[in-house]
């Protein structure tokens, strides 16, 4: 059987679409952006990657079964001049509009292409209590049973310590970022632990290394979250206006759920309640609980 994925970007929505590579049967192609082809490259024997700049290098087959879990009218544009018998995903139809297939509402009719409107999407995407790899597994005819993301060797930094803080989750989800990073490592710091803030890496394999280096990850709803769940890393994850439920927490995640979540929800502006909605003192005792060490004497910074 041979199948084709088209899932470029974000990396961290690449890294969580990697369990499919455990039950897909068959040689797989898989289209990405090129920044992601290192993450992929080599998962498993039957896997080729290719970049978009490369598509023109993507088999001229007629596949089995394509995979498109992007929504821009160009890819939809470009899978229309492939040859296949199924599609999963999205599309462009006769008349080039961008719509999806039936088996993958569950996902899509959630997202920016929604049949029924973004207003409506963003409401169900609220309401919405499935994981991300419940709703694709399914619309594929598959079960999600917990299988793992896949990841490639790590390469090796000198960057390790008992938490790892990713503190910025850059310019598209400005109220990603919490306030408190830089106080809650202060108060890590205060009981003895060793706290390091992930920077920019050269390479995404870096990057991964530096998750792997910790016994702890703190951060938002971005890459370093997934790199941690891929690597059995626990990590302490705080959502202030995306879905946590959209998120398999594979036995070592803590979530915490901004009580602000449903007035900043799938908002990419900034409001700074937004980033101060969640206090340190509950982010300290989740981060010490996956340490399984004990929590010291309230913090006075509360919530804003």
């Amino acid at each position: 059987m041979s199948i084709l994925i088209a899932k470029l970007g974000a990396t961290g929505d690449v890294v969580r679409t990697t369990p499919l590579l455990q039950v897909l049967k068959g040689h797989v192609a898989w289209l990405t952006a090129a920044k992601n082809a290192v993450l992929l490259s080599e998962l498993t024997p039957d896997l080729r990657c290719f970049s978009w700049e490369e598509r023109a290098r993507v088999p001229d087959i007629e596949y089995e079964l394509i995979i498109n879990l992007e929504d821009t009218l160009e890819i939809g544009l470009y899978l229309k001049t492939l040859k296949f018998k199924q599609l999963f995903g999205a599309y462009v139809d006769s008349n080039n509009v961008l719509r999806y297939t039936d088996d993958s509402k569950s996902w899509f009719d959630l997202s920016l292409v929604s049949k029924f409107g973004r207003k409506e999407a963003d409401r169900l995407k609220l309401l919405n209590r499935r994981t991300y790899q419940d709703m694709v597994f399914s619309g594929l005819g598959l079960h999600f049973s917990g299988q793992g993301y896949l990841l490639p060797e790590p390469i090796e930094t000198r960057l390790v310590g008992d938490v790892a803080i990713s503190a910025e989750a850059g310019p598209v989800w400005p109220m990603k970022n919490w306030t408190y990073y830089r106080e809650l490592k202060r108060e890590l710091q205060a009981v003895g632990l060793t706290v390091n803030i992930l920077g920019k890496r050269s390479s995404l394999l870096e990057h991964l290394a530096d998750v792997r280096g910790h016994g702890c990850l703190v951060g938002g709803d971005s890459l370093p979250m997934h790199l941690a769940l891929g690597s059995g890393t626990p990590c302490v994850s705080l959502f202030t206006c995306t879905s946590p439920w959209e998120i398999y927490d594979y036995g070592i995640q803590k979530k915490i759920v901004s009580p602000l979540l449903a007035e900043f929800f799938y908002q990419r502006g900034y409001e700074q309640r937004a980033t101060t909605a969640i206090g340190i003192d509950e982010v300290l005792g989740a981060v010490l609980s996956q340490l399984k060490v004990g929590k010291p004497v309230t913090s006075q910074i509360a919530a804003g």
